[in-house]
């Protein structure tokens, strides 16, 4: 330990996952003393805390919900408290103790303070920002910059300091940051070089109560950068512009419907342009989806921004391939494409895999249903699929869902998805359809730790089917 401990005062982090480990690593390697209180408690956690107590962190497993009773034994001496991603910023034990004035912090801008002196890029969006930050880290890094990419995916970004902090890390020219609502939430210092918002719609309800509310929190972070990169083809977005930080638009297309037109944007031959100049051809991307052109356009504006010409931009993208679980190709087998689209956790994200793949396609979902509208959802359906196979928790309600819009064609009921896969081929076949596609629309907690657990299982499933690409 690079210094002695602060007997006195205590860091309290909650929360046992990713952000919650390295967050308390992070503390403990800058003396500090360091207590991690999680709610739930079963054998892989219990070995995690024994881990972390090898190296001088305290845990205590709770096994039940976060109280205030739980934090008394060191009210008098915590020094602050690290909030986790997945810990309801508003809960009740946590508004109390912020009523204290006790510092409280989300495990984002923990690390944040400890990496600020680096240019960053804040990426936020409902839907795309997975796809923007691994295609915009993929170009920095192609054009010789040196940056690391964390937050929501990849690396917690306590991750990050504590290597630059343990290792002869060479200095980052760039942080690529994927940021969710919770994250920003937690975190009103972050204050990112540049800003992209990429899609907004109703997500994420069950904790944020209302869209307006969401919204603000997304907004909080565009308010904070320097630079702000937006998507015009967005309507919601488009529709409260006003009340957004002004800032560089793109759009697939210059129409004459915008009060102003986009930065960059796309002509009717599939040459991207910014303002009048000819940058390169849309045919440079490899994966498939309109969407995928609008996430090339953001990606463009910010790289133009960090100072790249258009043809290093362009090489890159060339070797740009698609992330893991999203809309990711799998290989085709009985005449059939199957695609993992298990980063698809709510309707609109779904939408957009149905409308990218080829159809009629035959859909598997399911999980744990948030809130949101699901009208969209269901006419796409209607349009797109041959059949439904259905899985999890939320798999009657869906069901239940889908037959309100009288749809005609077979919608089946499995308990899991091994069983709803072998399903999903045999109507597949049946129908003759030409694709089958995983997009949930619904969280995979029921069922898996993550929707890159749900993704895995899927590829291994239709492997063992003899799907290869």
């Amino acid at each position: 330990m690079s210094k002695q401990k602060q007997t006195n005062k205590i860091h309290i982090v909650l929360g046992l996952g990713t952000s919650g480990i390295n967050a308390a690593k992070l503390l403990i390697s800058e003396g500090k003393d360091v207590l991690v209180l999680e709610n739930n408690s079963n054998k892989k956690l219990l070995d995690i805390s024994n881990k972390l107590k090898s190296e001088g962190i305290e845990v205590i497993l709770l096994g039940e919900p976060l109280h205030i009773n739980h934090f008394t034994p060191w009210m008098d001496r915590i020094s602050s408290i690290v909030v986790s991603p997945g810990i309801n910023w508003e809960n009740i034990a946590l508004r109390k103790l912020r009523s204290k004035n006790i510092k409280m912090q989300g495990e984002v801008e923990l690390a944040w303070e400890r990496l600020n002196h680096i240019p960053s890029i804040g990426i936020t969006g409902t839907n795309g920002k997975t796809t923007v930050t691994n295609m915009l880290h993929h170009i920095l890094k192609l054009n010789g910059l040196n940056t690391d990419m964390g937050g929501n995916i990849g690396k917690a970004l306590s991750q990050i300091a504590l290597e630059i902090k343990h290792t002869n890390h060479q200095r980052l020219n760039w942080l690529v940051l994927e940021l969710s609502s919770y994250q920003i939430e937690g975190s009103p210092k972050l204050c990112p070089n540049i800003g992209i918002w990429t899609t907004f719609s109703p997500d994420h309800l069950e904790r944020h109560n209302d869209i307006d509310t969401y919204f603000k929190i997304k907004r909080s972070l565009l308010e904070k950068s320097s630079i702000r990169i937006y998507n015009s083809d967005d309507q919601y977005l488009l529709s409260r512009r006003k009340e957004l930080p002004e800032g560089i638009w793109v759009g697939i297309n210059k129409q004459s419907s915008y009060s102003h037109h986009p930065k960059f944007w796309i002509d009717q031959k599939g040459y991207i342009f910014e303002n009048q100049k000819e940058l390169f051809h849309i045919s440079i991307l490899k994966i498939p989806g309109k969407h995928n052109l609008q996430n090339l356009l953001l990606v463009t504006a910010a790289a133009r921004e960090i100072g790249l010409d258009h043809l290093s931009i362009a090489k890159a993208i060339n070797s740009f391939k698609a992330i893991p679980h999203r809309l990711e190709y799998l290989g085709k087998k009985y005449n059939l494409k199957f695609f993992n689209d298990s980063k698809a956790t709510n309707f609109e994200s779904s939408i957009t895999g149905l409308k990218a793949v080829p159809y009629p396609t035959i859909l598997l979902a399911g999980g744990k249903q948030k809130q949101g509208d699901s009208l969209s959802w269901v006419k796409q359906i209607n349009k797109s699929t041959n059949g439904i196979v259905l899985f999890g928790v939320s798999a009657t309600e869906l069901k239940k869902t889908i037959l309100k819009s009288s749809y005609k064609k077979e919608i089946i009921v499995r308990e899991n998805l091994e069983d709803a896969t072998k399903t999903a081929i045999d109507i597949a076949i049946k129908t003759k359809s030409k694709s089958i596609l995983l997009s949930p629309a619904c969280a995979s907690f029921d069922q898996y730790q993550n929707y890159e657990e749900r993704g895995i299982h899927f590829k291994k499933l239709v492997k063992k089917h003899g799907v290869i690409n």
